[in-house]
């Protein structure tokens, strides 16, 4: 992809304006539950670190429109920030102004700082042109290591790419390289294995797919949608009644561009969503007793999808098989995933998986750091998958910033 990085830059010595996603899960007691995005930026500042440069680190958190609440206070991650990064973190409390000016100009050669809560400010979602060239003020060279928020023309993801020299940092190569290894010049056969609840949000991405992968799994409620579609009578299964006509259109669609759809052939089904302690019952599903409902996929889809997985080079997975958050309803993704992750390790695939509850139930499965890429944006990872234009990206593929 035609974009700078870090490495294209004399570092030394310079203010970097560091764009980061710290907008991490906390509990009531503002602990880190999960402190992923913040150990996948260490690299990059390592790189930043060893290039003498004077690290100047900004992100939002939470949503507190525009208004300064302490609520929304970065300062209570910067105990996080020192244990995964190895290296102390001044604070200021603001992000633009004398405060965050002062914050840049006391940092010496490899040191680090963080401004406080970009979105303190209307400004920064508004990608206001006078808030850009406050925040221009604080830095020589803007690097955005922040492929989660890049799906969002703001001030620090779109505007700053403009106002300063910009490049990306080594998370966002990284996943920017994955992604589009794995769609746009994939090794083929390629499959997309896409879960979820509803067919209605997942339009545009399924659109988006037909045409470049060669097979196309589908699983979860919006399975059922299709399998309604093909006249299955799947009982008390969600359904999306009124996308059964979309669910035919695509499958058309399908057929015309060369790519398989795979459905279901059997479910774990119950009548209730609830924690068992046994494992389910399954069937067919042209055989779904009365008052029950499919919750997950059986061990005869498990077993085609392996097939389906085993004859290709590339996998791109979003969304999970069945209810996996409830026990035993996530046997189907789960063992999907471990043999994904079991041919990854062997290098006959590449595999790149994303979005918030499939990036759970990897997690769940044990074998999120055994994939290709796991990438942890939602929003971001699922507009790329439909094929949208990221402001974010788009702005560091400027063409006189390339040249």
């Amino acid at each position: 992809m035609n974009f700078k990085t870090l490495h294209d830059f004399e570092l030394k010595g310079k203010r970097v304006l560091l764009r980061a996603d710290l907008n991490v899960p906390i509990d009531d007691d503002y602990n880190v539950t999960d402190t992923t995005r913040i150990d996948r930026l260490k690299p990059t500042i390592d790189a930043l670190r060893n290039k003498g440069a004077r690290i100047v680190v900004m992100s939002h958190f939470g949503r507190p429109k525009g208004e300064r609440r302490k609520a929304y206070s970065l300062q209570f991650i910067l105990p996080f920030l020192r244990k995964s990064w190895g290296v102390d973190v001044a604070f200021t409390d603001d992000c633009i102004g004398p405060a965050a000016a002062g914050l840049g100009q006391s940092l010496r050669e490899g040191q680090v700082g963080l401004l406080e809560n970009l979105r303190f400010y209307k400004g920064e979602e508004e990608n206001d042109e006078s808030f850009v060239k406050e925040l221009a003020k604080l830095g020589d060279i803007y690097i955005n290591d922040a492929f989660s928020a890049a799906h969002r023309a703001h001030a620090s993801t779109e505007g700053l790419a403009h106002a300063l020299p910009a490049g990306a940092g080594l998370l966002m190569s990284d996943e920017l390289n994955a992604l589009g290894e794995a769609l746009d010049k994939p090794q083929r056969p390629l499959i997309a294995i896409v879960g979820g609840a509803k067919i209605s949000t997942k339009l545009e991405l399924l659109g988006n797919l037909l045409p470049r992968v060669n097979m196309l799994a589908l699983g979860g409620g919006m399975a059922n949608t299709f399998l309604a579609a093909q006249g299955i009578d799947i009982r008390s299964s969600l359904c999306e009644t009124d996308m059964i006509e979309k669910a035919r259109e695509i499958s058309a669609e399908a057929e015309k561009s060369g790519c398989k759809i795979i459905l279901p052939v059997d479910a774990a089904v119950d009548s209730v969503m609830q924690e068992k302690g046994v494992p389910p019952d399954t069937c067919d599903v042209t055989n779904i007793p009365a008052g029950q409902m499919i919750l997950d996929i059986g061990p005869k889809t498990v077993a085609i999808l392996k097939e389906a997985v085993g004859k290709c080079k590339t996998v791109v997975w979003n969304g999970p098989m069945g209810a996996f958050e409830i026990k035993p309803f996530d046997r189907g993704t789960v063992k999907l995933a471990q043999f994904v992750a079991e041919l990854t390790e062997q290098k006959k695939i590449k595999s790149v998986a994303g979005g918030g509850d499939t990036v759970a139930a990897l997690e769940q499965a044990g074998v999120a750091d055994k994939f290709s890429y796991v990438s942890t944006a939602g929003g971001a990872f699922l507009e790329w998958l439909e094929g949208k234009t990221l402001p974010g990206v788009a702005a560091l593929m400027d063409e006189k910033k390339a040249a």
